[in-house]
């Protein structure tokens, strides 16, 4: 065996930055060099009331010393009020509670297949759904598949925002239509209005489930508890988490009441979904979620798309600026590594949605002065760089 370095002890399967995490505090992630960057990525839309935010530090370190495992065979009567919040959040009826986003997603097509007895599921071309088996097939992206052999069956895939196609993919075996209101990874993509109402009526047509995946897109990123609520939808499962715990880990299914019987005991489970410490950092984030808070999130997101707009309206780089809420996409001509590599230069962390597309997930409470320094940067940054890709 050749001598290893360190980081050759894990597998490469993230393109790591030339960065090391040492401290997080609010809009702002510290390396180890001393060196501070303002994040507007929020751990991958996790955080999104800021990093080590007081209130839910305190809860979890409270629930840390009293306990933090005792398995689900146990009561926990945090449990019972982050579902009954959920619940009332989102108009469904139940939880289950699983540790990620792909957990939460492989939850929802276990249960619409077992509650209608179908088996397809529809779901959208450069959706992202996660990267275990069942969310990895439910994804439509040929690129999140190559190289695993056979795609577990059971999912077609057709244009997103394209109702049509969906009219001539359901039929009597679908189980369930299962989309995202904003495709996040897939480049901060949202359809019409009355795509989204079309959607319920077919699949309601056919006796077909409705799932909608808020991994990204709930806990008021959009300026809603759950982005859904833009359009009118009454889904039948909804899933979430990243933002659910503020980034500790934490996923849910929400389902209506007919689908409740579906998962009775024995059917599915998690041995550390919804434990203590988790519930304490979900209902921690769900008492910071105000109506206000709310009313400001689109407000403040209205703002920064209107300014970036203004700015690179003529940058020959820059084809369309999009989003909901503080989730926000800069659509360019050609790939955005280098932009993203020169904004980390300059002390702010972005994403990338796709080769093209820079993608913005601030923390919702990112104080002003933060947001508009880093968003000037990031214009200056564009306005330069348009120049010298011309």
């Amino acid at each position: 065996m050749t001598e290893q370095t360190t980081a050759e002890y894990i597998f490469p399967t993230y393109k790591r930055w030339p960065i090391t995490f040492q401290a997080a505090a609010g809009s702002t992630i510290e390396d180890t060099d001393g060196k501070v960057y303002t994040d507007l990525m929020s751990g991958i839309g996790t955080v999104n009331f800021g990093h080590t935010h007081p209130r839910i530090t305190a809860a979890v370190k409270a629930q840390l010393e009293q306990g933090w495992h005792a398995s689900n065979f146990f009561h926990y009567d945090s449990q019972k009020q982050a579902a009954r919040t959920l619940a009332e959040l989102s108009g469904l009826n139940a939880a289950f509670f699983a540790n990620s986003g792909a957990e939460a997603n492989e939850g929802a097509i276990k249960l619409a297949r077992k509650a209608t007895g179908k088996t397809t599921i529809v779901t959208f071309h450069q959706s992202f759904h996660g990267r275990t088996t069942g969310s990895m097939a439910a994804t439509g992206q040929p690129a999140v598949h190559s190289g695993f052999g056979p795609v577990l069956e059971g999912f077609t895939y057709v244009p997103f925002n394209d109702i049509t196609a969906v009219k001539e993919a359901v039929d009597q075996n679908t189980a369930a239509v299962m989309l995202e209101i904003v495709q996040g990874e897939g480049g901060v993509k949202l359809g019409d209005a009355e795509f989204y109402k079309a959607v319920e009526q077919v699949a309601k047509e056919h006796g077909a489930l409705v799932i909608v995946d808020e991994v990204q897109t709930g806990i008021g990123r959009t300026g809603r508890t759950f982005a859904f609520e833009h359009y009118g939808m009454r889904p039948s499962i909804v899933t979430s988490a990243k933002a659910l715990g503020n980034g500790f880990p934490v996923g849910a299914v929400l389902a209506e009441a007919s689908l409740v019987d579906a998962f009775g005991p024995g059917t599915h489970g998690s041995t550390f979904g919804g434990n203590p410490l988790a519930m304490s950092a979900v209902n921690a984030v769900l008492n910071e979620l105000t109506e206000e808070q709310l009313a400001e999130v689109s407000r403040r997101g209205e703002a920064v798309q209107k300014k970036l707009n203004e700015a690179l309206h003529n940058n020959p780089f820059v084809h369309e600026v999009r989003g909901l809420g503080m989730m926000i996409g800069i659509e360019c001509i050609g790939p955005v590594t280098d932009i993203m590599t020169k904004l980390r230069s300059d002390g702010v962390l972005v994403l990338n949605a796709g080769p093209n597309v820079l993608r913005l997930l601030p923390p919702l409470n990112i104080p002003d002065p933060l947001l508009d320094e880093a968003t000037d940067q990031l214009i200056h940054i564009l306005q330069a760089y348009a120049e010298e890709y011309a």
